[in-house]
This record gives structure tokens, sequence and C-alpha cells, in this order.
């Protein structure tokens, strides 16, 4: 059976690890065993991906990311140059806490900017747009735009990824696509 998929030269391909069609997989990157990766999805140089992860369709991984065992990321997340996932609260190098880990799941269409540190436990929502550098600590709701240390949410951003401004009736509109949105008791759903 051919594969349909690219693999470097260089990246390792454990046995055992599901890949979908269409998949890149470049320099000196490690998929280890047990892990599913969707199709379409572009796996930089010097990533790692656990066993037990789950990305799905079109998942965008820049270079020098490690993806630990307990991280899920739907559909279409990006992950930006060298951020990182924990999966431990409080590791200890003497104290073996392997399968303890904290689960963190990225919601569909959202994205982790260059250098951010995701705090395991703590599920980012759908579309919701993490700053680079930013360390989250707490879990981040759909749509919101959050920066800093620890991450601050500043506002709101539309599924293109724009901030969205919203008229007295809580309607936002994306400048790009002219879709709409409504602000509802601190949560932002798209209506149009």
């Amino acid at each position: 059976m051919a594969e349909n998929y690219f693999v470097h030269e260089t990246a390792v391909v454990d046995e055992g690890a599901e890949i979908g069609e269409d998949v890149k997989i470049w320099h000196f990157s490690h998929i280890m065993p047990n892990c599913k990766i969707g199709e379409k999805c572009n796996i930089g140089q010097n990533v790692v991906v656990s066993p037990g992860v789950v990305l799905g369709k079109n998942v965008k991984i820049q270079n020098n990311v490690s993806i630990y065992e307990g991280v899920t990321c739907d559909d279409d997340v990006f992950l930006g140059p060298s951020m990182v996932f924990t999966n431990v609260t409080n590791p200890r190098s003497a104290v073996n806490r392997r399968g303890q880990y904290a689960k963190t799941r990225v919601g569909k269409g959202a994205s982790i900017g260059a250098n951010a540190t995701i705090v395991c436990g703590h599920d980012i929502g759908a579309y919701a747009f993490i700053g680079a550098g930013a360390v989250v600590t707490k879990t981040i709701p759909a749509y919101a735009l959050v920066v800093g240390n620890p991450a601050k949410q500043l506002g709101w951003v539309s599924e293109y990824g724009h901030r969205l401004t919203f008229n007295e009736k809580g309607v936002g509109v994306c400048p790009e696509t002219a879709q709409e949105y409504r602000l509802d008791n601190n949560n932002v759903n798209r209506i149009k």
C-alpha cells in the first residue's frame, strides 16, 4: 500500500502512528506511536508528536513544537513557532507522574502564537487567538483574544482573526468576510 503523505528523509515516523492523506512531515521531526494525525496537516521542522496525541484535519505546526500526551487539536488549528504545551502541573525529576497527564484541547480554528506556553488542563476555545509569548494559565473561551503573562483577554476575534467591535445590540462584524457575531453574557457566537 502506497503512503499518501510526505515524510522528509530526516524525520522519524514510528510504527503505529496513524497519518492521514496529504500530510507533510518536515526535517528532524518525530512522530511517535499511537498518535493520530488528520489529513492535510503540515508538521514543521523539529516537531515531536507524542503517543496519544490527536490532531484534526489541516493542523499547521510550525518549527520547534512538542505536542505531548494529553493534547488534542481540533481541525484547522495553528501552532506557532516554538510554542509550548505542558502535560504535568507539578513536574519533579525524581517523581514519576507518567499516566497522570492533564488534558488540553485546542478548539477548531484556534491560533497559538510563537513562543506561547499553554499550561496543561486549560482548554483553548474554537477560533481563540493566543498572542505570541502569552502564558495561558486558565481556560480560554471561543473567539477570545489573549496576550501577556499571565494571559489576559483583550477582546474578541472573528474566525478570520480580526478584532471584533460590538454595537449596542451586541453585534460585531468581521471586516474581511462580513460574518456577524453576537456577544451575549461574555460569550461570542457567530450568527451569520
